[in-house]
């Protein structure tokens, strides 16, 4: 850890992104202004690196969500040896019937753990998550266990405590909180964890674990140890369960038998919305400040954005949603206070650390942060890329273009080539800072907007100032995401007539150029698409983002589609039916394997 971080600030011997700002000190305040585009990430991070000794975690609090996630990922391109975790929300309202995803349920036990062993350097979270009263350490501390290779485990006790741990048994694992137990063989998908497990039993002995793939369920690489955290962010043990149904008792009046809530967690059952009756399952509830490790360093708190405004909308909007739903009978609902801090209580609980505050304002006549010019790349234009190599040319600093991936940067490189613009591309933000040579240069990264840094002397595009045009749609969760980032069409001027394109609904055709049509609301433009026996379809700009570039082996040599035929739907569907096939023979793979008799050793 020590080398890493050694790493990281000679990274920030190379650049300084801002003047040296004052570190942690107990009780006051910095405000750090003018953070324009993605400096805010830059300037965390140049500040966890160059006071890393003088705080046990960094603990930024956000006025939104975006700005948490966007932060989260981030920071990590400036300081790559940071370990850096966001304690995402629930995103449910208050007072839903509906519990959070499991995934989310998973990343806020991993980071509440690492928060209190104070195993990563950064947490980010929004102001709501901030405000949450939720399980106290003790509960997090008590019901987390350990499993290593050679350790003993008795199958019937793993089973008992997977299931008080709220655990779900499945046929086959595919997501954080289940498992499966078939003879010596046991599938786990620990709360936390990033890959399910495979733990393989000697009699009592664990033999070897292994991490699988749970799209394909197979084994992928060994490891020694494994970590299991409860499986919810509350109790389902029987003395927990009865003591909710007490304070039940305690909290609400009328007939406790005609509220589902109350009769599920009777029999075990977590009710859809559980969460809104946290507090019921404690003694007393904590917040995320209880959290943090209990070392000599104090925590630093970061204050990004408009807090204030932020939580003062939050309260609003939860008394709005209590008073119209707090006379339900069949399912009462406890006050905001009881499940949330206000915002003067949590001002109070923070105001004995030392904070920096991050603000996009302008209260001096110093600027340590610069937007850019306009950079857009205009199709129309003789030159397209006009306003970019005249940046390039003029600029007084080094200056790097982010693309969204690998797949784009190379799309981008490309353009500014067919355009007379010829730049070397970089792995990362840090290969292209160690080359002090290289002027212009181009990476991939999850920067979301560009800024000029004139202390560090350098600037940073992305791709919002290339294509502003083009919404950036950011992707919560990439397993989910149907399309693939890298064959994203985000401007016409990256295709060439007589490329070979999909379209999301018709399949493959041929670029043909633009051509201007009426339609009877005046002359709009769209794109010409040729497809098989000369069929041409025209699709309006304004639906680009039903265009992606054709991925296959040949471009030269790419199957045009008939319009009309179902060639497209058919195709699609047969993929489709392969992949419930391969699903349907794992799943009777394992059914053979739970029904065959084992040997005794």
């Amino acid at each position: 850890m020590q080398k890493s971080l050694a790493d990281s600030s000679a990274q920030f011997d190379l650049v300084k992104w801002s003047p040296p700002l004052p570190g942690p000190r107990g009780g006051q305040r910095f405000t750090c202004e003018q953070l324009v585009g993605s400096a805010d990430s830059a300037v965390v991070a140049q500040q966890a690196i160059s006071h890393r000794d003088s705080f046990s975690i960094m603990l930024i609090l956000c006025a939104n969500a975006q700005d948490a996630a966007r932060l989260a990922e981030e920071i990590p391109i400036f300081a790559p040896s940071l370990k850096v975790r966001l304690l995402p929300d629930w995103e449910i309202l208050p007072y839903d019937a509906f519990s959070p995803h499991q995934d989310l349920v998973s990343e806020r036990l991993a980071t509440l753990h690492e928060m209190l062993t104070g195993a990563c350097d950064i947490v980010l979270m929004p102001i709501t998550t901030a405000l949450q009263k939720i399980a106290p350490p003790q509960f997090l501390a008590a019901h987390t266990f350990f499993f290593k290779k050679g350790d003993t485990l008795n199958e019937q006790a793993l089973r008992h405590q997977l299931q008080e741990a709220g655990y779900e048994p499945v046929t086959a694992v595919v997501r954080p909180g289940e498992y499966s137990i078939r003879g010596g063989l046991i599938d786990l998908f620990p709360m936390g964890s990033a890959l399910p497990y495979r733990i393989d039993l000697f009699g009592d002995e664990i033999d070897q674990i292994r991490s699988f793939d749970p799209d394909s369920q197979r084994s992928l690489f060994p490891v020694h140890e494994i970590r299991l955290l409860p499986g919810h962010e509350f109790p389902l043990d029987e003395a927990a369960r009865t003591a909710f149904r007490g304070r039940w008792r305690e909290v609400f009046e009328g007939d406790p038998s005609k509220c589902s809530i109350y009769k599920d967690i009777g029999n075990g059952i977590p009710s859809a919305g559980i969460e809104s009756y946290l507090p019921l399952f404690f003694e007393s509830t904590a917040t995320v400040l209880d959290y943090l490790p209990n070392f000599q360093q104090p925590a630093w708190i970061g204050l990004h954005g408009d807090l204030e405004s932020g939580m003062k909308n939050f309260w609003q909007d939860t008394t709005q949603r209590y008073n119209f739903l707090s006379h339900d009978s069949s399912r009462p609902v406890l006050s905001p206070k009881e499940l949330y801090l206000q915002h003067d209580e949590l001002f109070a609980l923070i105001k004995p650390y030392p904070r920096l505050s991050l603000s996009r304002e302008q209260n001096s006549a110093t600027a340590n942060f610069l937007q850019l010019p306009a950079l857009a790349i205009n199709r129309k234009e003789q030159d397209p890329i006009r306003l970019l190599r005249e940046f390039l040319k003029n600029a007084q600093q080094r200056v790097v273009i982010s693309a969204d991936s690998a797949g784009r940067r190379e799309t981008i490189k490309q353009l500014l080539s067919d355009n007379q613009l010829s730049l070397d591309s970089f792995e990362s933000l840090d290969n292209f800072l160690q080359q002090d040579k290289v002027v212009h240069g181009l990476i991939h990264s999850a920067l979301h907007e560009g800024f000029i840094a004139p202390h560090g002397d350098i600037a940073i595009v992305t791709e919002s100032e290339l294509f502003a045009q083009t919404a950036r749609n950011r992707r919560k969760n990439k397993d989910r995401e149907a399309s693939n980032v890298d064959t994203l069409v985000k401007d016409l001027s990256e295709l060439k007539v007589g490329d070979p394109v999909v379209h999301a609904e018709h399949g493959i055709g041929r670029y043909q150029g633009l051509i201007m049509l009426d339609m009877g609301s005046g002359e709009e433009e769209f794109l010409h698409l040729l497809y098989a026996h000369a069929a041409a379809l025209y699709v309006p700009v304004s639906q680009l983002q039903l265009i992606s570039r054709y991925s296959g082996a040949d471009p030269e040599t790419a199957p045009l589609h008939q319009l009309g035929s179902g060639q497209w739907e058919k195709a699609k569907r047969k993929a489709a039916q392969q992949i419930r096939d391969t699903a349907a023979e794992l799943l009777n793979l394992y059914a053979a394997r739970a029904t065959r008799q084992g040997h005794a050793f």
